[in-house]
């Protein structure tokens, strides 16, 4: 399939894809977009910002603001009120977080408390904890990890956004990038569901803080330039700019999910999607991905405006694009 028949493909299979970039052994060698997106346009990627949140994470851990994944979470927010009779927020730790293994006092994601708090933070601290303890069961959470962004600004003094340029987005070339803020409910169901290009921006609640479990906005150009950094084992022209250490970490199985979640493995806020042939990937809804294949070299980013329920992105990517980013490379060594 040359790239004439994939994006073709693409316009019948995948058609809410806006930019697809495939790289191999560290060079672009595919890019192509759809739905009138340019190559620098940038799109909500949904759940991919958790995977970078994780980076985010491991810089911190890094740079001293945070000492272990293994603190408590009430460690950062001393004056928080804990509610009468809850006696296992006390125990949560970053780890839980970073693992879907937090326990959380509600059965489906509060939207409409936290979203319309003034600081999702504590809101998410309110939902955190409950009766049964802490049992080690995946809990996917969207809302509930925001107390990771709000981790990263107490300790550092930055906004999250601005701690993400300084230490990550900068230094390996990715687009600066600003708050946005919703002022209605209205404005925050269209920055979700809108089909046209973004800013370089990321969703923040009142206080600033950039929500940690969706809300970055990113070219498939600037994805790619992050998978990349993850197959480098953070390096970027020689600088580390995330420790290697923390690579292996997040992206070792930490929970085996169940057929909702197609039976994948689940690392630091990283899905791993083949062991043994080093292949994990970021994840968001209706299909953004940045798919990492450490045996093969290749980084290919996809972005997608808004379309639920789409679960085979990651099939797609490995039965088509991989191919053709392969064979294009190995065209470019002929000539």
């Amino acid at each position: 399939m040359n790239k004439e028949e994939l994006h073709e493909l693409i316009l019948k299979q995948q058609p809410n894809i806006c930019q697809v970039v495939g790289y191999k052994n560290g060079k672009e060698v595919y890019s192509d977009e759809w739905n009138n997106y340019k190559k620098m346009d940038a799109c909500h990627v949904m759940s991919v910002t958790k995977s970078i949140v994780s980076l985010l994470i491991g810089i911190a851990i890094d740079k001293g603001f945070i000492k272990s994944i293994d603190e408590k979470v009430l460690t950062f927010f001393p004056d928080y009120k804990i509610k009468r009779g809850e006696k296992t927020i006390q125990d949560v730790t970053i780890k839980h977080l970073l693992t879907m293994t937090a326990p959380y006092k509600y059965k489906y994601e509060p939207w409409v408390k936290i979203c319309t708090s003034d600081d999702w933070s504590i809101a998410a601290l309110d939902f955190l904890g409950g009766r049964k303890g802490i049992t080690g069961e995946f809990k996917y959470s969207t809302l509930g990890i925001h107390i990771l962004t709000g981790i990263i600004s107490k300790t550092s003094g930055l906004k999250a956004v601005d701690f993400a340029n300084k230490y990550l987005f900068e230094p390996i070339g990715v687009e600066k990038h600003v708050n946005f803020l919703a002022e209605t409910a209205e404005e925050h169901k269209q920055f979700t569901i809108s089909k046209e290009p973004k800013e370089n921006v990321w969703f923040c609640d009142p206080q600033g803080v950039g929500t940690a479990g969706y809300g970055l906005c990113f070219s498939a150009e600037d994805m790619a330039k992050i998978g990349q950094l993850c197959l480098n084992k953070g390096i970027h022209n020689g600088k580390q700019i995330v420790p290697a250490e923390w690579i292996e970490e997040m992206i070792q199985p930490r929970y085996t999910c169940g057929e909702e979640f197609r039976n994948m493995l689940y690392g630091f806020l990283w899905w791993i999607i083949d062991e043994k042939e080093g292949i994990y990937a970021a994840i968001g809804n209706s299909g953004n991905v940045i798919y990492v294949n450490e045996t093969k070299n290749i980084i290919i980013a996809v972005t997608s405006y808004f379309k639920p329920t789409i679960f085979d992105r990651v099939d797609f990517i490995r039965e088509y694009v991989e191919k053709l980013v392969e064979d294009r490379e190995d065209r470019v060594k002929k000539y």
